[in-house]
C-alpha cells in the first residue's frame, strides 16, 4: 500500500531536489515568485509527464484503498459507512416486495451540506463556454482512469452538452465544488431527469451521473457530501428515486452486467495495450480474423432524421416494455438521445416498403487520450446505447453498425450484455471484458433483474 505522506515527500523531492551549486541559480529564478506554500497541483503539473504518470498512478491506485470491493464476495466483507446511513437495500437482502426504503420526507433541508475549509459549492451554468471548458478539463483529468494509466477519457463540450443538458434539465443539479483561493473547479456530480419503468411501476426520478472529485483531493472524503447535496438538491424538487450505474459493488446491485467488446482496427488497440483487449492468437491471425465486410447488406438501413422521431418513439415504446428496468422516453427525449450528432451520437433505422420503420440500433462516442506513445495521441471507442430489431436479422443489423462504425473512424466498439444483445455478441465475435456494470436504485426496492430483463442505458 503506498503511504500518501510518503508521496507528498516525494512529490517535494522531486519538484525541489536541486544540487548544492545549483542552489543560487534556483534562488535567482525563484525570486518572482510569490511567497507562502506551492500549490501542489502546480508542482505536480511542473514535472515531465513521465514523473506525472508514475505519481498519479499512485496516488490512483490509493485513492482506491485496499480493498474497494469489485465483486459480491468482496463485498460481503467490505464496510460501507457512508451507505449504511442510505436508504439503498442491505447487501444479502431478499427482497420480494416493490416500493420506496423510505417515504419521502416531508420537510427538506434547505442549507446546503458543509464541505471542508476551504471549499465552496457552485451551481455550474453549462451555457457559458467558459465554465463548460473547465468541467471538460476536470473530467478530462480525473474521471474513471485506468489502473495501468494508459489512456484517459478526452470529453468534448458538445458530448457534455448532450449527456448533461436532456429536455427538463436543471442547472441546479450540476453541483460543483471550488476552492476558494483560486476559483478552481475541483470537484462535480450532476442528475439528469428521466421517467423510468421498474417493473410494473412507473416512476419520475433521477440518473446519477459524473461524479468526480480532483484526484489530489480524494483523502478528504468529499464524495458523501457531493452525493448528500445532489440528493437534497433533488428532494427539493420533490423527488426521492434515483437510478445510476457504477463498476464497483455497493449496496446493492439491482442488476450485474458484463462488458463485450469488438476490435474494428486492432493493430491499434495492440499497439497501445488497450486495456481488456485479449490477444489469443497473433496479429496478422487476428487482424484477419476480425476482419469485416466492406459495406452493409440491410435493406432500407439509412442515417435517422428529425422526421423518424414520432416513429422511433412508437417502436421504442413497444419493444422497452418486454423490459423489467426500462426508459420511458417523450418524443423531445428521443430527438434529444437519439438524433445523430457529429461525434456524439450516431443512430440507424431501417425503414420498410410502407415508410414503417421496423428497427432502430444507436451507439454514442467516446474518445480517450493515450498516453506516452510515440504514434497514437488518441482512440475512439463506440458504446451501443439502444437496439431494437423487429423484421432485420439482428445479427445482420449489428454486422451492419460495426461496418459502419469502422467507417465512421472508431477503434472499437462496445456492448453490454442487456437488452437482446446476447443474440449477436458471440456471433460477431465480440470478446467479454473483465469489467462489469452494476446498476443500482437509491431509495426503491425491488427484485433483482437479469440482465437481459435490463433496457436503460446511461451513458456516462
Amino acid at each position: 500500500m503506498t503511504d500518501p505522506n510518503s508521496l507528498d515527500k516525494k512529490l517535494t523531492e522531486d519538484t525541489s531536489g536541486i544540487s548544492k551549486g545549483n542552489k543560487k541559480k534556483q534562488k535567482k529564478d525563484d525570486a518572482w515568485k510569490p511567497e507562502g506554500p506551492r500549490d501542489p497541483i502546480a508542482m505536480l503539473n511542473s514535472l515531465p509527464e513521465s514523473k506525472q504518470q508514475e505519481i498519479q498512478r499512485a496516488l490512483h491506485l490509493f485513492s482506491l484503498g485496499p480493498s474497494l470491493p469489485k465483486t459480491l464476495q468482496q463485498a460481503k466483507k467490505h464496510t460501507y459507512r457512508f451507505w449504511e446511513t442510505q436508504p439503498v437495500p442491505r447487501l444479502g437482502d431478499s427482497i420480494e416486495t416493490h416500493g420506496p426504503v423510505v417515504e419521502g420526507e416531508a420537510s427538506v433541508r434547505k442549507e446546503p451540506y458543509s464541505l471542508p475549509q476551504g471549499f465552496s459549492w457552485d451551481i455550474l451554468d453549462l451555457s457559458s463556454p467558459t465554465v463548460l471548458k473547465e468541467l471538460c478539463t476536470l473530467l478530462n483529468e480525473n474521471y474513471m482512469e485506468e489502473d495501468d494509466n494508459t489512456i484517459k477519457f478526452d470529453f468534448s463540450l458538445e458530448y457534455l452538452r448532450w449527456a448533461l443538458q436532456p429536455p427538463n434539465w436543471l442547472a441546479q443539479w450540476h453541483c460543483g465544488v471550488r476552492v476558494d483561493i483560486n476559483n478552481k473547479l475541483v470537484g462535480f456530480i450532476a442528475a439528469v431527469p428521466a421517467d423510468v419503468r421498474v417493473y410494473e411501476m412507473e416512476k419520475r426520478m433521477v440518473q446519477v451521473k459524473f461524479l468526480c472529485v480532483h484526484k489530489k483531493l480524494r483523502l478528504k472524503r468529499m464524495t458523501p457530501v457531493l452525493i448528500r447535496e445532489l440528493t437534497r438538491r433533488v428532494n427539493q424538487q420533490g423527488l426521492f428515486q434515483a437510478v445510476y450505474t457504477a463498476g464497483i459493488v455497493l449496496p446493492t446491485p439491482l442488476s450485474s452486467c458484463r462488458y463485450w467488446n469488438r476490435s474494428l482496427n486492432l493493430r491499434k488497440l495492440t499497439e497501445v495495450s488497450y486495456p481488456g483487449l485479449r490477444q489469443t492468437m497473433n496479429l496478422q491471425r487476428a487482424v484477419k480474423f476480425n476482419r469485416l465486410p466492406e459495406v452493409t447488406k440491410t435493406p432500407g438501413l439509412r442515417s435517422m432524421t428529425k422526421e423518424d422521431v414520432a416513429g422511433l418513439h412508437s417502436l421504442l415504446k413497444a419493444y422497452f416494455r418486454k423490459f423489467h428496468l426500462s426508459p420511458i422516453l417523450s418524443l423531445m427525449e428521443v430527438e434529444h438521445w437519439l438524433l445523430p450528432r457529429d461525434n456524439v451520437i450516431d443512430t440507424y433505422v431501417v425503414e420498410g416498403d410502407d415508410g414503417t420503420l421496423t428497427d432502430v440500433v444507436s451507439f454514442y462516442g467516446a474518445s480517450f487520450r493515450v498516453l506516452n506513445h510515440p504514434v497514437h495521441t488518441g482512440l475512439r471507442a463506440a458504446h451501443l446505447l439502444y437496439f431494437a430489431s423487429t423484421a432485420a436479422d439482428p445479427v445482420e443489423l449489428m454486422e451492419d453498425t460495426l461496418v459502419l462504425a469502422k467507417s465512421k473512424g472508431f477503434d472499437i466498439f462496445s456492448a453490454l450484455d442487456v437488452m437482446d444483445n446476447k443474440t449477436f455478441l458471440e456471433k460477431l465475435k465480440f470478446s467479454i471484458n473483465d469489467t462489469s456494470l452494476h446498476y443500482y436504485l437509491y431509495n426503491w426496492m425491488c427484485p433483482n433483474v437479469s440482465p437481459d430483463k435490463v433496457g436503460l442505458v446511461l451513458p456516462n
